[in-house]
């Protein structure tokens, strides 16, 4: 292995080693040299958010006559390049490092002003003095956190939500006349469509988009401008909502500036109740996703009502057999989205004081969350609810032998006379209606009628003439 080159840098604490080739500085490589913690630099989009605060900065630190506009133009440039992501692998600082993540806005501070200071060929740009004019971590780092979580939102999971919705209402559109036996408790109860069933998930999704759409409305207040604590200091009085405009402009998505800064400091309630309503998500989706498993099992030993498309071998021992293994994926998805909505949860109570010290930890948590949605309910959509096959068959023999049916006879011949037409048909795994005719001494016509499973799907009361008391 080539030996590698250092150069010397230093900072307030002294001189430090630093590669050659690197873009950081001091206190970049202090970071990577004290958090040698979990080997997961923080996210893209992260990164992605802490260009665009940087170039923003920049843009309004020259509009209030605080920076050169030649030097705020190189800082933007280099900024907009990290935005890019055309830097990421200078941004090597563990997720698990300072609770500010104070290391991280360094980071993108030392390589933005490295890369500017070479653009410049004059004065050196500094990253405190210049890129970080105005700011201080700790509002830099809440700031970055909201954005990043918005514009992953918006431009991700919400789209991902919206195209799973529309493909299971087109294929509940395909199936709303297909009837199957309901379920309550794993067992047998009245008959719905497919469509009824699908129909369920679909507004499940919508209401948890509502839900994630309403969080939006406080997650783009942007504490920038509080710099330290929330009073501003260092900062002029005009920045915060100068910022919130830049960066609107720039990251093509509304924020406005936080009337409270310190509230957006010390507490990160908003990226709370963020997580919150994806953990929701998560629920929903869960939920669908095994009650698609459920419908795929067997194909003969389960309930068979659906084939799910075959996407690999299921058995490295077991020839032919072939698994839900999407529906499983997106149930691990949701179960590591409930277990980051704990962990934002434990780091959104650890505000003390002034600020929240575990920033870096909530960014990161909902940004995954967010990609792990995104794209679990996409493959969910093209790759198992677009192509699955009702088993008509299967669906409507079940259908036929459900006892459950005579629950229509309710109102007719009284409950008992029905549980006791049920418990005889289930014994002897006879059709209700015949069983029916013979308890009841009814028209088979008019009991055909009443226990129509398409005709009970849409609910109401059924009423028929009797031949006795009841």
């Amino acid at each position: 292995m080539a030996k590698q080159d250092f150069r010397t840098e230093h900072d307030s604490m002294g001189e430090l080693q630093v590669p050659a080739d690197a873009l950081w500085g001091a206190q970049t490589q202090r970071a990577v040299d004290n958090f040698p913690v979990s080997g997961r630099p923080m996210p893209r989009g992260f990164i992605r958010a802490l260009g665009l605060v940087k170039a923003a900065a920049a843009t309004v630190n020259a509009d209030l006559g605080l920076l050169p506009k030649g030097r705020a133009a190189s800082i933007r440039k280099a900024a907009m390049a990290v935005a890019d992501g055309t830097h990421d692998a200078q941004f090597p600082v563990d997720i698990f490092q300072t609770g500010s993540g104070t290391s991280s806005n360094m980071n993108a501070n030392e390589v933005i002003a490295t890369l500017a200071s070479r653009a410049a060929r004059s004065k050196p740009v500094h990253p405190n003095d210049d890129v970080n004019l105005g700011q201080s971590s700790n509002d830099v780092v809440p700031t970055a956190l909201r954005v990043s979580a918005q514009l992953a939102t918006v431009d991700t999971l919400l789209p991902a939500i919206k195209h799973l919705r529309r493909v299971i209402d087109r294929r509940a559109k395909s199936l709303d006349k297909v009837t199957k036996t309901g379920r309550t408790h794993l067992m047998d109860a009245m008959p719905l469509t497919f469509g009824q069933e699908f129909g369920a998930w679909s507004a499940q999704l919508a209401s948890a988009q509502a839900r994630i759409e309403d969080c939006l409305k406080r997650l783009r207040r942007l504490p920038i401008g509080g710099t330290a604590i929330g009073t501003g200091i260092n900062a002029d009085p005009r920045f915060d909502k100068a910022m919130a405009k830049a960066l609107s402009s720039l990251a093509g998505s509304k924020f406005e500036a936080a009337e409270n800064k310190f509230e957006g400091l010390a507490s990160q309630d908003d990226a709370v109740e963020l997580s919150g309503q994806l953990n929701v998500l998560a629920v929903a989706l869960m939920k669908i996703a095994n009650d698609l498993r459920w419908m795929n099992s067997g194909p003969l030993a389960g309930l068979g009502e659906v084939e799910l498309p075959e996407l690999q071998p299921g058995s490295s021992i077991m020839p032919g057999k072939v698994n839900p293994v999407l529906p499983e994926a997106v149930a691990m998805v949701c179960a590591q989205v409930m277990g980051h909505n704990a962990a934002i949860t434990i780091a959104g109570q650890s505000g003390n004081f002034q600020l929240n010290v575990m920033l870096p930890l909530i960014a990161s948590n909902l940004l995954d969350s967010i990609n792990l949605l995104a794209n679990s309910m996409r493959l969910l959509a093209d790759k198992v609810i677009a192509g699955l096959k009702v088993r008509q068959d299967v669906v409507a023999g079940a259908l036929q032998r459900n006892p459950i049916l005579v629950t229509a006879l309710n109102p007719v011949i009284g409950y008992e006379k029905a549980a006791a037409i049920a418990k005889q048909a289930y014994a002897q795994q006879r059709p209700v209606l015949e069983v029916a005719v013979e308890l009841t001494g009814m028209a088979e016509d008019e009991l055909a009628r009443l226990l129509d499973p398409v005709a009970l799907t849409r609910g109401g009361v059924s009423r028929g003439a009797t031949t006795g008391p009841k």
